[in-house]
């Protein structure tokens, strides 16, 4: 450029055809389109401007063609049309940013006109649509508009005659259900679906109906009520012989026969009650008796008709001997299970709470052991002192094992003068520490013989406890050996026994 060299020059610009070269006065490489944008930029080196290079875009049909996406698109000069897609000629007179109505070339056009171009203030560019394709829209616009209004009042008429079906079915479905019920059929409801008043006025229905079939269904089960109850309740007495059980069966039967609102049944310090004892009403009181003894009270509370004092009576009386059955019952078992000199447990018994207690040992994971005692040369004391003596020993030693045990423990008589102590939650050291105590009160009683010699007694101790895996055999007869063992020491003295011996 500062050498002047068009030919390199035109190198350079080779393939842009939109830019040209100006230097100096004179020296120009390429051309400049009219009318067209042109921008400038100006080379400058060491030695100070070397000339200046334009670009230009010309405002032709192709440029108004790319810019064009809807209508027409057209390039205003002066308010000129210089170029425009498709093509059109003549002037367009509209201020930048308003939209207009105007005529070219005998047509009419809304127009919308740009602001000018930065640089070149007389070029503008504006689209122009064809009024006539803006008319045609409207209509197209009105047409659609009619149709879905006149789609709409379709729906609107088709949506009636539905749900004017659906009260028509609705309506006709509570009155066949109505009749229904008026001929007896009390299961007949109707079908309910949504939440408007209709469903409401069916629900209402329903829930009438349900009522109804409830109250009829309540005085069916009133009629045979009483008597299942008296069934149920000779079936229970008959089958327990617990007072506590008993009395709650006693109680809460009475109330359901007799619909009394509460009662309470009090025997032998022993008292159950259901419903409300202490609501205001008819207080009816039956004392139970058997054979002229009073075994307790029933009281009800309610309003009773005749028919139901007679139901209450009735079960007093039935009451009354069930009680004295569970009484019976509980005399025969305790002379089962206790020993009739000493009144401690007997063998039965011992057997018993020894197996209960190795099992729950076994499963807590807790202590247990068995003393086994046995009454030191008792044949003598017998022969000696006379038998009466000896019963005197037997019961003596039972009453010391009573006052020295815990509530826990259970004393018992294994049979002739060996007894047996089961101690809960005591290891081996325990129990030793507890035979000691026992054969030192022992020692400090005294007995008188048939003769009126006074005498005392010894006893000896094994103690055994409970291994791991050990059953009621293996536990007593390590219990029995250290027994053998305190007698073949000398007697009066405890020991205890260490590990478990195979058999």
């Amino acid at each position: 450029m500062q050498r002047h060299d068009a030919a390199a020059v035109s190198l350079l610009l080779q393939g842009h055809p939109s830019l040209a070269v100006r230097a100096g006065g004179s020296f120009r490489v390429g051309s400049t389109p009219s009318p067209a944008v042109r921008r400038r930029a100006e080379v400058i080196t060491k030695n100070g401007l070397a000339g200046t290079v334009v670009a230009s875009v010309r405002l032709d049909a192709r440029l108004a063609a790319g810019l064009r996406s809807r209508g027409e698109f057209a390039i205003l000069v002066g308010g000129r049309i210089v170029a425009a897609s498709p093509p059109l000629a003549g002037t367009v007179s509209v201020a930048p940013g308003e939209l207009a109505t105007v005529r070219v070339g005998g047509t009419r056009y809304r127009t919308l006109a740009g602001p000018p171009l930065a640089g070149a203030t007389s070029v503008r560019f504006a689209v122009l649509t064809p009024q006539s394709e803006i008319d045609a829209a409207g209509s197209s616009e009105r047409d659609r508009l009619l149709l879905g209004l006149i789609g709409a009042l379709a729906l609107v008429a088709l949506v009636a005659f539905i749900e004017g079906r659906s009260i028509v079915h609705t309506l006709s479905g509570l009155a066949d259900a109505a009749r229904g019920i008026a001929q007896g059929r009390l299961g007949q409801r109707v079908p309910v679906s949504g939440t408007d008043e209709l469903a409401a006025l069916g629900r209402s229905f329903n829930d009438m109906a349900d009522q109804l079939q409830a109250r009829l269904a309540e005085l069916d089960a009133e009629r045979g009520r009483l008597r299942i109850a008296i069934a149920r309740f000779g079936e229970a007495l008959a089958a327990t012989s617990d007072v506590e059980q008993l009395l709650r069966v006693v109680v809460e039967t009475a109330v359901e026969a007799t619909g009394a609102v509460g009662a309470t049944i009090r025997s032998n310090g022993l008292a159950a009650a259901a419903g409300n004892p202490n609501a205001r009403g008819d207080r009816l009181e039956h004392p139970l008796t058997v054979g002229g003894e009073q075994l307790g009270t029933l009281l009800l509370v309610g309003s009773f008709d005749p028919e139901e004092r007679m139901t209450a009576a009735s079960l007093a009386a039935h009451a009354a001997v069930a009680l004295e059955n569970a009484r019976l019952h509980a005399i025969v078992e305790r002379q089962a299970l206790v020993d009739g000199l000493t009144s401690i447990s007997n063998r039965r018994g011992c057997e018993d709470a020894l197996t209960h207690e190795i099992a729950r040992a076994g499963r807590l994971g807790t202590a247990f052991t068995l003393v086994v005692s046995d009454i030191d040369d008792f044949k003598r004391i017998n022969d000696r002192y006379g038998h009466d003596a000896g019963d005197d020993v037997l019961r003596e030693f039972a009453a010391v094992l009573r006052l020295t045990l815990r509530e826990s423990d259970l004393a018992g008589r294994w049979g002739g003068e060996e007894f047996v102590m089961l101690l809960s939650g005591t290891d081996a050291g325990g129990g030793s520490h507890l035979a000691e105590r026992v054969r030192a009160a022992l020692l400090e009683r005294s007995f008188h013989g048939r003769d009126g010699a006074v005498f005392g007694v010894t006893a000896s101790f094994g103690v055994a406890q409970l291994q791991p895996g050990e059953g009621e055999r293996q536990l007593f007869a390590r219990a029995d050996r250290a027994l053998y063992e305190a007698k073949k020491l000398g007697k009066n003295r405890v020991e205890t026994a260490t590990g478990i011996r195979s058999f």
